[in-house]
């Protein structure tokens, strides 16, 4: 909920075809009364041409004193829904505003209200209110793609009693509504505590974070003798107690293609005087929105990072590094997901050294499911694609048409699965090929490369 009291001239004052006509008029009759030597109709004619620069003056110098709040319902809005927009017009001043249309503003791609008479408000009311300061509007906006769009500000036209001329002013600022991308309901036999390749990874945390052993450490002053465990104190000669071990959330990792750096000048960017949302990286983003909350859904603790950094999250400042867990983490990764802006043509360079050690020693870490999106990466991301295998498993790339086949090779030769993905409607059979191309893929895996699995040929071949 935004409050904003500034008014601002968003254009000059112009004049109402009214007023337009009825300044070629007077300028008709001037050259008329002048040319013929009629002195009555030139009092006309001034009169003609006076009457609209009057009313430009007199909109001008009529600045209304506004207070605007701005609601939506909902705030977080999935893309291709629908939001309702709640603004709220107070008047600060002591007369009666009336006479005006409002619009609000939107931006390019979205269709916002038409321009509606704005009813009349009545003076400030601050000891007594009744409500007559105060109007309520409504409208219904779709967002149709995913972002962070500003809604705003309020734009009012006022116009003089006459019709002759009128200005446009903007009440208050923009206020961000919150798009969310698509979400593809997944199969609920895949992903659950990480069944894919059977591979459960439970996260150990221990309660001392001096301990070098899981199950015995060394006897410390203060450990109740109810811990002590006899038989590793007869193998090690010193009295030893157990470790407590806790089983965190599963984890699993979302790797998101945020740079598009495989390359700069193919149709995998949008162009600088190309406004549309480029379509494979949208629907990376819409394939890692589905595969996070599936995760989530069923207890995982997902860790969403770039390609590029894998330890960075998909946005600056990103919670927790691009941790997310229930209850809460749905939320938060649809919305950081919502703020990722598409790349341009020249992306954000990275420590390639630093980032391909820092993954090597990730490697040594535990494994955990992962999973790519991958919509053009360089050949520097498919480094560090390849550096973190051994610390996944499964590690499945989902691929869209822009990704080269040089990347997909590489990929596949490092152990990756890659699944092409084509367009949104493919999502779900991407997801459910990852088991149904299981035993055939094992069969046929030998050290050179295979074909990488394409969305909906996997769930017709297997049996």
């Amino acid at each position: 909920m935004h409050r904003p009291r500034s008014v601002r001239v968003s254009a000059w004052p112009r004049l109402t075809r009214r007023g337009g006509m009825l300044v070629i008029v007077g300028f008709v009759l001037l050259v008329v009364s002048l040319w013929f030597d009629l002195r009555d109709i030139l009092v006309l004619a001034f009169v003609g041409i006076a009457m609209p620069l009057a009313a430009a003056v007199f909109v001008t110098a009529r600045a209304p004193r506004l207070a605007v709040t701005r609601a939506f319902a909902p705030a977080v809005v999935p893309a291709g829904a629908w939001t309702r927009v709640s603004v709220v017009v107070k008047n600060r001043g002591r007369r009666t505003f009336d006479g005006a249309h409002w619009r609000d503003m939107v931006p390019s791609g979205l269709t916002g209200p038409p321009e509606a008479i704005l009813p009349a408000v009545g003076p400030y009311e601050g000891v007594l209110p009744s409500g007559d300061d105060t109007v309520r509007l409504e409208y219904r906006l779709r967002m149709p793609r995913r972002g962070v769009a500003a809604i705003g500000p309020l734009r009012i036209a006022i116009a003089d009693p006459f019709g002759l001329a009128r200005i446009d002013r903007d009440i208050g600022s923009a206020h961000e509504v919150i798009v969310t991308p698509r979400v593809t309901p997944l199969d609920a036999a895949l992903g659950s505590a990480a069944s894919i390749d059977g591979v459960v990874h439970g996260l150990q945390r221990r309660t001392h974070p001096n301990s070098d052993e899981l199950i015995a450490r060394e006897y410390r002053y203060g450990d109740p003798l109810r811990r002590v465990n006899w038989p590793a104190t007869a193998r090690r000669g010193e009295l030893m107690v157990r470790e407590e071990e806790q089983r965190g959330d599963p984890e699993a990792r979302i790797l998101l293609d945020t740079t598009l750096s495989g390359r700069p000048h193919s149709s995998a960017l949008r162009r600088e005087h190309d406004d549309g949302p480029n379509f494979g990286f949208e629907l990376a983003i819409e394939l890692a929105a589905s595969i996070g909350m599936h995760l989530l859904d069923r207890g995982f603790r997902v860790r969403c990072t770039q390609v590029a950094d894998p330890d960075r999250g998909v946005i600056p400042g990103a919670a927790f590094g691009g941790a997310y867990r229930m209850p809460g983490g749905e939320r938060m990764l649809l919305e950081d997901l919502a703020r990722v802006e598409e790349p341009g043509r020249t992306a954000t360079p990275v420590d390639a050294e630093t980032t391909v050690a820092e993954a090597r020693v990730r490697a040594r870490e535990a494994r955990a499911p992962g999973f790519a999106a991958l919509v053009d990466p360089g050949e520097q991301d498919v480094r560090n694609l390849v550096a973190l295998r051994p610390s996944l498993e499964p590690a499945v790339a989902f691929a869209v048409e822009s990704v080269s086949q040089r990347a997909v090779d590489l990929l596949e030769q490092a152990d990756w699965r890659v699944v092409r993905v084509r367009r949104p409607a493919d999502i779900g059979e991407a997801w459910a090929s990852i088991a149904a191309s299981r035993p055939s893929a094992e069969a046929a895996r030998t050290p050179g490369r295979s074909a990488p699995i394409v969305a909906g040929e996997a769930m017709t071949d297997a049996p």
